[in-house]
């Protein structure tokens, strides 16, 4: 059996000095990067931010993936961290609720150096390594843009108004309605500012619950609908690229006809195989997400990841 745990590598800036966090934990005594294991029904990027908040007392965002631990613990069994990179703000600190605990004794603010120093598991050093890798290439600081295929609706042939077909308003199945609320705590571990949709039905009700929570705006884009793509692809391109030229978070949730010409914007901000992956996921299921990572500085696809709405399998 396999333990599943997730955390992240915390890091800021201060006068040009990249610092990272590491804590101290009395009953191992061992220094670390804050993580924790799975809770049932969480998806890895769930348990991250809620490890973090738990231990450091920081609210933060998910950055780029960065690779992920393998080990086995004295018990003999496997265990399996996945990290993130994870900037955090002054406001973030100034509003920690951090204080020390049987678990976590003290959080500390070091250099790379001192970090290498300072942790205790050999694996941990791998993953410090990345992530100076990211930040040697300018690669570290990132804003992500969310594509999300609306959530499960239903199907063409179930639906009609009257004599007239409006595939517009044809609704969420209440298992679609679930997904909808149950991808919220995953958005919100990328903590997405901007929410951008199709104006159909079905995708504006796939965001609305995150909409809401949030207290955010709903944007809705009618070149993002299957008939707004269909009828001009160059337009529904130009959307994406008017996201990307934001530089800011967003989700952009759309209809599977339309995410061919969706991805292949976003991919051409991305290497070779990248480029690739991002097409690739021309087939997201309902309520499933591609996670792109851009550069705050020049825009360019850093890293990519799929989620869906469903917990890891704990068993």
């Amino acid at each position: 059996m396999t333990i599943y745990a997730a955390g992240a590598i915390l890091w800021r800036e201060e006068k040009g000095k990249l610092l990272v966090a590491l804590i101290h934990r009395s009953r191992h005594d061992d220094w670390s990067f804050p993580k924790g294991k799975v809770d049932p029904g969480e998806t890895f990027p769930q348990t991250a931010v809620r490890e973090i908040l738990e231990e450091t007392g920081l609210k933060v965002k998910l950055g780029v993936r960065l690779p992920t631990a393998e080990y086995k613990v004295p018990t003999g069994e496997k265990k399996e961290v996945h990290y993130w990179a994870a900037r955090v703000s002054d406001k973030a600190i100034s509003e920690s609720t951090f204080k020390p605990s049987e678990e976590v004794a003290k959080v500390d603010w070091v250099t790379p150096e001192k970090a290498h120093q300072l942790l205790t598991y050999k694996f941990d050093n791998a993953v410090l390594d990345a992530l100076l890798e990211l930040h040697k290439k300018k690669q570290l600081r990132t804003f992500p843009i969310i594509v999300l295929r609306h959530a499960k609706a239903t199907p063409r042939s179930d639906w009609h108004e009257g004599k007239v077909v409006d595939d517009g308003n044809r609704p969420l199945l209440p298992e679609g309605k679930k997904q909808a609320k149950e991808i919220v705590p995953l958005l919100r571990a990328f903590g997405p500012k901007r929410v951008i949709t199709s104006p159909w039905v079905r995708c504006f009700n796939t965001v609305q619950p995150y909409a809401n929570k949030y207290r955010l705006p709903v944007i809705e884009r009618s070149q993002l609908s299957e008939l707004g793509n269909k009828k001009g692809p160059r337009r529904t391109k130009n959307v994406i690229k008017d996201v990307l030229d934001e530089g800011k978070s967003a989700i952009v949730c759309s209809h599977r006809p339309a995410l061919p010409t969706i991805l292949e914007t976003l991919s051409d901000s991305a290497n070779k195989e990248l480029s690739r992956w991002i097409q690739e996921g021309a087939n997201l299921k309902p309520a499933e997400m591609l996670v792109v990572h851009l550069s705050v500085d020049k825009h360019q696809v850093v890293s990519a990841e799929r989620w869906t709405n469903y917990p890891v399998e704990l068993g």
